[in-house]
């Protein structure tokens, strides 16, 4: 309870932390599932903590939902406030970079300008060294007169040395790092936990970089608050732990909405390639005079004519005029043969050999990068060339040889230019099986939690993250369940096919209008897509007096919910899969009441598809692939929905879920179509079944039950 920062855990939390610790001082890994705002963060950043105090280890917890970054560092700056802790939270170089380079141009930034504080610290060595000698020879040291000459000659191969190094591009923030006294930021940055904002903005004020000098003071902290692609991608994962100064089995990992992990490692584990990039590898490769250009050139003309023959043979009348600047899958897979892509491109290739031109395409390519490394270095152009060739005949060699890997499905993809109206497509490789990733992972760390609203079925993550008999445990709401009541109301299931059904419309809308007249405060509706939320965005906007507010993809979120909360008895639609369906908390007054309105199913595509195929195969069950892939992930994203009103014990509201499906009778009535099951049992045991011109009967009663009208409840 040291690590604990307030009075009192909340009912279970205790127990929770109790469990945690037992399982970590054993090394095992945990999956914890807990209702939303009960606390799941410090339940498991504080027995971490105490573990990592005891065995010497680094607690590394970690989110890719940017309200949950800012919800840690509350937490740990009230953990040392009463314990004191040593924690730094680390985001990527990009967005801490002063002068905005990428990754390569940093890399060769940071190695000249170190040569360059070096050689000058030689210098002033070589010069105090003369004069002292000069003195000694003054006095009549003959010895120090020829020693004085040998140093003499080396400083004057210094002073040639910085000549040259005065031509090449340096970084002045990292250099200031390696020149001026740092144990300032240092004592401040400790002082408290701070924000990458607030590193950035103090390292500005002193010309320092930032990011530099949190890599410096990684080393011997106890907790790093990051974002998932630090452990996600093995490359960065790699680097991370280096600069903290432990191996793997020295970190406990806590993972935050870990219901995304398995999205997230799925993206880790994508490779793409544009055909931009095989463009540029071309003109890159007509550039130079080394003659394996012309058998690397060979294999990669093959590749791109490939891969541009596969998407324009895809397009029927009016596809190409069709293609936005959002990237649309074209399908080349096969089940009885290599895909598409790979069958036009070995009609199309020539020569004496693709492994034998891949081979040198990958030579050349890294040759030419060294040597794009040293133009850089020496000042000789002004950014960091990236190679081209190198990159192409990497992504083709992993194509071939990995194309017909378990779990990887090949994709060609298509999109337009804005600015120049172009299309032009893209080659990937779909990772569809994420323990691929995460296994490893979980088996290299000491340990792991994986917190989440929504984590269960618990098997079911096991089988798809790779763990290993993890620990598990799950608590409900534990604030006052008369303060809530949960309705699957019985409006037409809003099938994709019924979706343009007036009769189903008008049905479907005025239940909300119902609910939306009988909530004491503002109404969060969630709908299966942007498309449906505008819908009847437009549909209550013509017959509700209260303001509607529309959440639009491309506008800026965080100010619309502002405006939301900010009001009192407005509805604010929004699609469940944007942003304000998770990790976004409607606290108190912000939001009473929360729809769900039809089963949002994402958009079954044929990565979709292929997903369940991997899953069928993996683990070997009919169904198997719909349920892991498709039906529990629509669920989760569900009662992550749920989750947003509800988030203290005082807090009263109605969480309503509109689509038959949702219903007990719904499996009598409609068999596999059914998603009541999918639900956790004490969940399952809280809806109520309800007719959908009853539910603002149902809805007066309570919130008239609580008072929380505060004068004459609405007609029904």
């Amino acid at each position: 309870m040291r690590f604990f920062p307030y009075d009192q855990p909340y009912e279970n939390q205790r127990e929770a932390m109790d469990r945690i610790h037992n399982a970590l001082t054993r090394g095992q890994n945990v999956l914890f599932e807990g209702a939303c705002g009960t606390g799941k963060t410090l339940s498991s950043l504080v027995p971490a903590l105490e573990v990592a105090r005891e065995q010497d280890k680094t607690v590394v917890i970690t989110t890719n939902v940017h309200q949950q970054m800012r919800q840690f560092v509350a937490e740990a700056r009230a953990i040392t406030r009463e314990e004191r802790i040593r924690a730094v939270v680390f985001k990527g170089k990009s967005s801490m970079c002063h002068i905005d380079v990428g990754y390569e141009e940093c890399q060769a930034l940071r190695d000249n300008t170190r040569a360059v504080v070096d050689t000058e610290r030689d210098k002033r060595q070589l010069e105090r060294r003369q004069r002292e000698l000069l003195a000694e020879s003054q006095e009549g040291d003959g010895g120090a007169a020829d020693a004085r000459s040998a140093v003499m000659d080396e400083l004057e191969s210094i002073e040639d040395r910085l000549e040259d190094l005065a031509d090449q591009n340096i970084c002045e923030y990292y250099r200031n790092n390696l020149t001026d006294d740092t144990d300032d930021f240092f004592s401040w940055l400790f002082e408290d936990v701070r924000t990458p904002d607030e590193i950035y903005e103090y390292a500005e004020n002193q010309q320092l970089c930032g990011y530099e000098l949190l890599k410096e003071g990684l080393e011997g902290v106890d907790l790093v608050v990051c974002n998932y692609h630090h452990l996600l991608d093995s490359t960065i994962r790699q680097q991370f732990f280096r600069w903290l100064g432990r191996d793997p089995e020295d970190v406990i990992a806590v993972f935050d909405e870990a219901h995304n992990v398995e999205d997230a490692a799925r993206e880790h584990a994508t490779r793409t390639c544009s055909e931009r990039t095989f463009d540029s590898a071309l003109d890159e490769l007509a550039d130079t005079d080394d003659p394996r250009s012309t058998d690397a050139a060979n294999a990669l003309s093959a590749f791109h004519r490939a891969l541009v023959e596969t998407y324009e043979e895809s397009f029927g009348f009016g596809d190409r005029e069709a293609v936005g600047e959002n990237w649309t899958d074209i399908s080349i897979a096969n089940e009885d043969r290599r895909d598409e892509l790979t069958l036009e491109f070995l009609q199309r290739y020539s020569g004496q050999g693709i492994d034998d031109d891949l081979e040198a395409a990958m030579e050349l390519g890294q040759e030419l990068d060294e040597q794009y490394e040293e133009a850089y270095r020496d000042g000789e152009t002004a950014t960091r060339t990236e190679c081209q060739t190198l990159q192409a005949a990497a992504f083709v060699n992993a194509w071939l040889e990995e194309g017909t890997t378990e779990g990887l499905y090949p994709v060609v993809a298509v999109t337009r230019d804005a600015g120049t109206d172009e299309v032009y497509g893209r080659a990937e490789l779909y990772s569809c099986l994420p323990r691929q990733v995460t296994g490893r992972l979980f088996d290299d760390v000491y340990s792991t939690v994986l917190m989440s609203a929504t984590l269960q079925p618990f098997d079911v993550t096991e089988s798809v993250l790779g763990l290993e008999e993890p620990v598990t445990m799950a608590y409900g709401l534990q604030f006052p369940e008369d303060r809530r009541r949960t309705y699957a109301v019985e409006t037409p299931p809003l099938f994709s096919s019924d979706r343009n059904d007036p009769d189903v419309q008008e049905s479907v809308t005025e239940t909300i209008h119902d609910a939306v007249r009988m909530t004491p405060g503002n109404t969060l509706a969630f709908f299966p897509n942007y498309g449906e939320a505008e819908r009847y965005a437009d549909r209550l906007e013509a017959q509700s007096a209260k303001t509607v507010y529309l959440d639009e993809p491309g506008e800026s979120v965080e100010e619309l919910r502002q405006r939301f909360v900010a009001d009192d008895g407005a509805v604010l639609c929004t699609s469940l899969w944007g942003t304000l369906a998770e990790g976004v908390s409607f606290d108190g007054d912000d939001a009473t009441t929360v729809l769900v309105v039809g089963v949002p199913y994402p958009h079954l595509d044929d990565r979709a598809e292929a997903v369940q195929a991997a899953y069928d195969a993996a683990f070997e069950g009919t169904e198997t692939g719909w349920r892991y892939a498709v039906e529990i992930p629509t669920v989760r994203k569900t009662r992550q929905a749920l989750g947003r009103v509800i988030r203290s014990p005082e807090d009263v509201g109605v969480r309503a879920l509109l689509d038959q499906r949702y219903s007990r009778s719904a499996k009598a009535d409609l068999g596999r179509y059914s998603v009541n099951s999918t639900f956790p049992h004490e969940e399952r045991e809280e809806l109520i079944d309800l007719d959908p011109e009853k539910l603002k009967f149902a809805m007066r009663n309570f919130y008239g039950d609580h008072d929380a009208y505060g004068g004459e409840p609405p007609a029904p």
